[in-house]
Formats: C-alpha cells, structure tokens, sequence
C-alpha cells in the first residue's frame, strides 16, 4: 500500500510541475502576446474593424509664367455607402436613384452589396453642390460624402489643347495634364470609421480623417494674357470670315519658349466628353501639316545669304514666270514685278525671284538649309501628337521640285516648325527646341523642384546673316506685301503666305490657307506671332490682306503686356492707296486758345478746362497717332 502512495505521490509530483511549467508557458505566451506583439495585434483588430472610404489626392496647380492660376482645383464631394448600416435598402436606393439620377435597380445593387464600403460610381462622384446638400440634409444612416475634388478652369476654353483634362478619377489624359501627370497627382487619404462585423459603429472608438497630400504645381512658358488676346482675335476672324478653321502661335525667338497657341475649333476642358475626338485631339499648331505658301521663303531667303548666292542690292528681272523644264511656273502677279532688287524679290513675295535664288543654290544646299531648320523632323516641344511634316527625298528632287520647294509649295510642315525656323533665322542664327513648361514647384512651400532651361539645337546660318534677314523681313512690312501689319514705334518685320491646298494629289481652286509671321522688334526679336486661317469666306484670298492685320492687332497688343518699349529708326512705311496713314503729334502745351488754328486736315481738336492757356495735352507730344484721331487739350485758369 505504501508503493501505491509512493505512486500517488509521484504522479501528483509530476502532475504539480507540469501545471507549473504550463502556466509559466501560458504566462510567458501572454506576456510575449501583451508586450511584444500588444501592437501588430491591436492593428489588426483596428484593421478588422475599420472601414476605409478612400479620399482623391489633389492635383497640383498649372500656373502661367507670371504665376496667374489657370489650372486649379474645386470641391466636389462623392458618395459612399456601408451597406451594413443602411437599414431600409428600398429607400436609400430610391432616394440616391432620384438625388443622382440613376437607375432604381443600380442603387439597390450598390446599397445591398456585401463589402465594407461601397463607392457609388460613376453617378456619385464628383456630385453638384446641390446633390450634396440634399444628402446631407437626409441624413440616411450609412450614407456618407467624401471631400473629393474637381479640376477649374477658370479661364474656360483659353488653352484648352495645351492643358488638357483629367478623366473621373482625376488622372490625366490628354495635354498638360497628362503629361506631367506624376508630377501634378497627389496621395490619396482616407475618411476611417470602425465598426463591428454588422456594420454598427462601434461605441467609444472615433473615426479620423487622413487627408490627402496635393500634388506638386506646374508653371507654363505661357501669358494667360497674351493667351486671351490671341484667342480672342481669332474669335472675331472666325465671325467674320467663317473659316473651316484657325490656328495660331506665339513664340519668344531668342528661346522657343511658347507664350501662346490656339487651335480653332476648340473645348471647354470641364465638359470634353461633349465634344468629338477629333477637336480635343488636333492640336493645330504642332499637329497639322500643310503647303506652307510664301511664309517658307524666309527658309530660301537665307540659306541664299548665308551660301552668298545673292546679295540685297543685286538686281533680278521678273516677267512673270519662271520656265522651268518646258514648264511655265507663274508669279502671283500678272506681268511680273519687272526689273527689282533682291530686297525688293522679298518685299514683293516675287516667284521668279525665289525659284532663281533656289536654282543658284542647287537641290543639295537647299535641302541641307531645310533639314538644318529643322523640317521634316519633330521639333521635340513637350507637347502630345506633334507631326513631322513632309519633306522631299532630296534623291527625288528635279528642277520642278527645286523650283517650287524654293517659293513654299510640295513640302509639307507644321507651324510649329515654322515658326521655330523663322525665329532662328531672325534671333542670331541658332535653332531651339521648343518647350512649355517653365517650372515644377512644392506645394505650400513653392519649393523649386525643376526648371526648365532654352535647349540648343544648331546654329543654322551666321549673326551677319540674321541681321540681313531682320532688315529684308522688316522692310516687307514696311515697303512690301506685309505693310498691313505695320506699327508706328516697333520694328516689325514679317512674311506673308498664301498657300494652295493640296486633296488627292491636285490643287483646290479658290481654296487657301491664308498665313502671316510677325516679329518685333526687328533689332532685338522677342515675340514670333503666327496666324493661320483655313479658307476664309467673302474676302480677297491673299494671307497680307486677311491675315497680316490679326498678326498686327496681336502685337500690338502683346508687345506692352510683355513689356517691351517701343524703338526709334524703323523703316519708315510707304503708304498706298488705303493704308491708314499716321502723324506725329505737334507739342501745344504754352499755346493760347485764342490764337488756336483750329484746321488740321491730320487731326481734330477737342478742349477741356477754363482759361487760355495749354497746360496739358493727350497725346503727348511727340506720339505718332492715325490720322483723324482726336487730341485733348487742356487749359489753365482764366486770365485775371
């Protein structure tokens, strides 16, 4: 009996230590649970727990190069559900069915579906300010809005295909914002709440708010407000010619940079999906390619220059044609320009004059100038859908191509080719790359991330040429076919271009696009402006009669707004029949209203003030103003 109590003994022995060694496991498990793993744990019971309804990050602004707003961001909440805290599905899902005006059956999907949390999509995102008043003031259990975002334009269809827009979910999708689209999105966050696994909320644990983080800004090489004044002349030719369409370019020479482009028709970026493909998608200036007329000549002109097969005071006799292998090209002008000078082969647009400067040349060393600015190439601007243009292989150029290619026809190029080539052949001789973007900044702290810097390509023709091609162009507004985009105090120097279109391998009749390239100031160019019109109606058809006074009436204009003063000794214009013609203000300030002559065939007189005496006049002294403007005196006190 007693080795049965020696047993029991034992066995509870054993028994004691393991229970012992058991809660010491137990203990220790614990404690490593409480202390070690305590955290990770308890996240996992937050995560089981929480309902995450994620929140859009916001993109960053597009600013212009002066720092003007013109892609910025407007709240526009979405709406979300819980479905396990709706309690009566049929009335939610009819009241979200008429607030969003959405199908009834949609709805009650959305609200009966078995997830955590459910984003009504496509209908709830983005909602008007009015849906979400309406959902608020319901106040429906397990319906919630969150603090979304939408892209503002504040400036409308204003550089609608430069900037482009962001799709549902804010991503971009075309232009600027789809481009620099990981640049300008931002971090998504979250509106958190926590629940049991029946969707109630759970007592004493509060939900919090992890905002989203902007994305970084965008600065433009645009002025919004040269922009405006661009797009806005362009609006009134399009009412009053009614053309198939307009483009237009303005482009600072010493660096590409692009200050503004328009391409008619255009969008209204908030609204595209009301607009077919084919208008948000074309961004004229860097995407259509055409015949460029007699623009193209300042390419010839130069490499003529530059290769010295001309000077400016050699002289060239035009009959009006030009013959050509057996064939008779024509001038533009009946029965020619006769006897001229080579400078005045470029006042006149003259064929003939072109096609011999391309004939002294030869095909190799024009084509050679024609690569070198930069045609049959992509310029590289930072830009979607850019075009290359056409360019004869110059293995498959006769005597015919030759002599066309010299005066603008059978090649095809871009604007943006032209008016960088231009601009080379103005700014000292370099050739840039385009660009638009300028800066890529921090949010808040406006941090400068990036900058963007002027890219050259190659010089093209030598300083000495430049200057030539600045007078030659300047003295084509002043004396030539360009007089029409002529302004008193700068020094504009231009190209017209009146150019065939080509369909199916023949040449429309009566149908032209109409082109005219400003730049000013000729003795230091800063602004390039290109405009182009596509077969304007009810006009004479020559790009000095159409398009050369909107070229004019945007520089004038610009020139101030970019601030750049006015210049002495321009060529002094020749007027014809019709030119407006202008004179220089005489100084009136001491002259006595008495002895006043009131009679000037140049202006009309008009006073302001008592007394006797000038003390004030508007315009000043010395301004040159068109002829029959208005001049305001002003007088002194009365004479005692």
């Amino acid at each position: 009996m007693n080795d049965n109590i020696l047993v029991m003994q034992k066995r509870l022995t054993y028994l004691i230590i393991m229970i012992v060694i058991a809660m010491i496991l137990l203990i220790s498990r614990l404690g490593y649970v409480q202390f070690v793993n305590g955290g990770d744990i308890t996240d996992k019971a937050y995560d089981l727990w929480s309902r995450n309804i994620p929140v859009e990050g916001q993109r960053g602004y597009i600013y212009d190069r002066n720092g003007k707003v013109i892609v910025g961001n407007t709240l526009a909440p979405s709406v979300a559900v819980i479905p396990r805290q709706v309690k009566d599905k049929e009335a939610v899902a009819q009241f979200l069915s008429d607030v969003l005006e959405m199908d009834y059956k949609d709805a009650f999907e959305h609200v009966t579906k078995n997830v955590s949390v459910e984003l009504i999509k496509p209908e709830g995102r983005k909602v008007s300010v009015e849906q979400a008043s309406k959902i608020i003031k319901a106040n429906h259990k397990g319906v919630y809005l969150v603090g979304d975002t939408v892209r503002d334009y504040p400036y409308d269809h204003y550089l609608a295909h430069v900037l482009g827009f962001v799709g549902i979910d804010n991503q971009g999708i075309t232009g600027i914002e789809y481009i620099y689209d990981d640049y300008l999105m931002g971090e998504g966050g979250n509106s958190k709440y926590y629940t049991d696994a029946k969707g109630h909320l759970l007592d004493g644990m509060y939900g919090f708010y992890e905002a989203p983080t902007k994305g970084m800004d965008i600065y433009l090489t645009i002025d919004i407000d040269v922009q405006i004044l661009l797009e806005r002349v362009i609006e009134n030719a399009i009412a009053r010619y009614n053309p198939d369409g307009m483009l237009g370019l303005v482009m600072d020479p010493r660096t590409s940079e692009v200050i503004a482009m328009a391409s008619y028709p255009t969008f209204d970026p908030s609204s595209y999906q009301e607009y077919d493909q084919e208008i948000y998608n074309r961004n004229l200036p860097i995407w259509k390619s055409y015949e460029p007329g007699s623009t193209f000549k300042i390419i010839t002109y130069s490499a003529g220059l530059e290769e010295g097969v001309f000077e400016l005071d050699d002289h060239f006799y035009d009959p009006g044609y030009k013959i050509v292998e057996g064939i008779r090209i024509k001038d533009w002008k009946a029965g020619g320009h006769g006897d001229q000078t080579f400078l005045e082969v470029i006042q006149n647009s003259c064929n003939p004059g072109f096609m011999e400067i391309g004939e002294r040349l030869g095909k190799e060393s024009l084509f050679k100038y024609i690569d070198a600015y930069g045609f049959g190439q992509k310029t590289g601007v930072d830009l979607l859908g850019e075009s290359t243009g056409i360019v004869f292989n110059v293995e498959n150029v006769g005597p015919v191509e030759l002599a066309t290619s010299s005066f603008g026809q059978g090649n095809s190029v871009t604007p943006i080719q032209l008016v960088n080539a231009a601009s080379a052949a103005v700014n000292g001789g370099v050739l840039h790359q385009p660009y638009v973007l300028k800066e890529i900044r921090m949010p808040v702290t406006n941090e400068l991330i990036y900058e963007n810097q002027p890219t050259e390509v190659r010089r093209v023709i030598s300083e000495e040429t430049s200057k030539k091609m600045q007078y030659a162009l300047e003295s084509v507004t002043a004396l030539g076919t360009g007089r029409n985009s002529y302004i008193e105090g700068y020094r504009v120097g231009g190209k017209t271009g009146t150019a065939q279109k080509a369909v199916d391998g023949r040449y429309l009749e009566g149908n032209y696009i109409l082109s005219f390239i400003g730049i000013a100031p000729m003795n230091n160019p800063q602004l390039a402006v290109y405009i182009a019109i596509d077969n304007p109606k009810n006009t004479i058809q020559y790009g000095g009669v159409v398009a050369a006074p909107l070229v004019r009436e945007v520089l004038q204009e610009a020139l101030p707004i970019m601030g750049i003063p006015k210049q002495d000794n321009q060529i002094e214009k020749e007027y014809r029949w019709g030119d407006i013609r202008y004179f220089e203000v005489p100084n009136f300030i001491g002259q006595k209203k008495s002895s006043f002559n009131l009679y000037s065939p140049y202006y009309s007189v008009e006073f302001y003030g008592d007394g006797n005496t000038i003390t004030f006049q508007s315009p000043q002294p010395g301004d040159r103003v068109p002829e029959g403007s208005s001049i305001m005196l002003y007088l002194g006190k009365k004479e005692e």
